[in-house]
């Protein structure tokens, strides 16, 4: 192989060439630790627990939590307000059934020295019972028109005005005054049987001595408890009722009871009581026909359906029910409280029942209900220590716990105790 020789030039240029290779690698190298260095320094100032980027960092944590904590402490959460606890009343209504005034009861009743009737011993037994009613409410089956119209009994009733004074005496208020013996003496024995109790200041409910008196919303407030009271029959024992007068006695007609319902309650009646003269005589059940009616106005507002007419006691039943913007609310339906005084006997017809309801009022939401319902079964004690009958009503219970009575034989005692758990049964059968 041929050599190649080089001449001085060319190898001059050869030397001059590497050094500029190597310059430039060099060159090279030195840029590349200087980024390393720089890089390395940043590292160790971030990062060094002496740094003055670390403690800065630190510091405005700290400063923000601080801060946070300032204004937690400064803006406390605005506390809700305990509401108010409802506020309640309460009032108490008490019922009875059927005040008869046959002939038999008047004689033992009459003091001829003082030429006037005196009634109160009728009551007296029961009498504490009655005074803790705010409303105390009786079927008057009687007129009390006056002695121009002779006293009578049945079957065409007229009692004298005495019996009134007596029953207001004992703690009565209000009287229904539509039943089948309403015209026993006519108009005019209405009207002035109206006359009378409203000279003793008694309500009376159910017959009216105009259009006007009649179409008048009849309320009575107790303990800011605003009651509306309605009453009706289902007859006058065959007796017209004069033409063009309706207004005289108020016939069952379920329709027109649910309009006056809604009508009293929209003129601000809190609860409606609504009195029936209803039912079979001497029956000892409600007919369907009673039990459909009483049901159909409770649902149209009704609270307490008070029964009369049968003589006798009749089951009751509490209803659960809405009241008009859909809160439950309780109903009392008595379908019969037989006789309170009377001279009928046998057949449990000289037996009666005080019904005493507590109604409840809250006062903060407007609503209404019946919280305690009791029934407290009476027996009229008939005895006749002279010629003449007397007559007593006396709470069948509170008796035979006590057993002192003097003018009770123990045949009598016993007769009560037997018809006691009798009742209880029949008036509780609904429950």
């Amino acid at each position: 192989m041929p050599t190649v020789r080089l001449g001085e030039d060319d190898r001059v240029e050869m030397r001059h060439n590497k050094t500029l290779v190597f310059l430039t690698m060099g060159l090279g190298l030195a840029s590349i630790a200087l980024v390393l260095l720089l890089v390395l320094s940043n590292f160790s100032e971030d990062f060094s627990p002496w740094s003055s980027k670390a403690t800065d960092k630190n510091n405005i944590i700290s400063e923000t939590s601080d801060s946070n904590e300032k204004q937690e402490i400064a803006k406390p959460a605005t506390p809700q307000p305990t509401p108010a606890p409802p506020q309640f009343v309460d009032a108490v209504w008490l019922g009875v059934g059927d005040i008869m005034s046959h002939s038999p009861q008047l004689p033992g009743s009459y003091n001829a020295t003082e030429k006037k009737y005196n009634f109160d011993p009728f009551f007296e037994e029961v009498k504490p019972i009655l005074k803790q009613g705010d409303w105390v409410m009786a079927n008057l089956e009687t007129p009390i028109a006056g002695k121009e119209y002779g006293y009578t009994g049945y079957p065409s009733f007229n009692a004298p005005l005495e019996l009134a004074e007596a029953l207001k005496n004992a703690g009565f208020n209000l009287f229904s005054t539509a039943n089948n013996h309403s015209l026993d003496k006519g108009e005019k024995g209405l009207l002035r049987t109206l006359e009378h109790l409203k000279g003793l200041e008694l309500q009376a409910v159910g017959t009216a001595s105009s259009q006007e008196e009649a179409d008048a919303l009849i309320i009575s407030e107790k303990n800011g408890i605003k009651m509306g009271l309605l009453s009706y029959t289902y007859g006058t024992n065959g007796i017209p009722i004069p033409e063009g007068k309706p207004y005289l006695v108020n016939l069952i007609d379920e329709e027109k009871i649910k309009k006056d319902i809604t009508r009293l309650k929209e003129g601000g009646a809190d609860l409606v009581t609504v009195a029936l003269h209803f039912g079979a005589e001497y029956q000892t059940t409600p007919n369907e026909e009673q039990k459909q009616l009483a049901r159909a106005l409770v649902a149209a507002g009704a609270d307490i359906i008070a029964g009369s007419h049968p003589h006798v006691l009749q089951p009751y039943e509490v209803i659960e029910t809405l009241d008009a913007k859909g809160n439950k609310k309780s109903a009392l339906i008595i379908y019969s409280m037989g006789n309170f005084i009377s001279n009928q006997r046998g057949g449990s017809k000289d037996y009666g029942v005080i019904f005493k309801v507590n109604i409840r009022k809250n006062v903060t939401e407007g609503t209404i209900n019946l919280t305690e319902v009791e029934a407290i079964p009476t027996w009229v004690h008939r005895y006749k220590p002279d010629k003449s009958y007397r007559y007593r009503i006396l709470p069948i219970e509170e008796t035979l716990a006590e057993a002192n009575d003097k003018l009770l034989r123990a045949s009598d005692y016993e007769t009560m105790k037997k018809d006691f758990e009798m009742l209880k049964t029949r008036l509780d059968s609904m429950k």
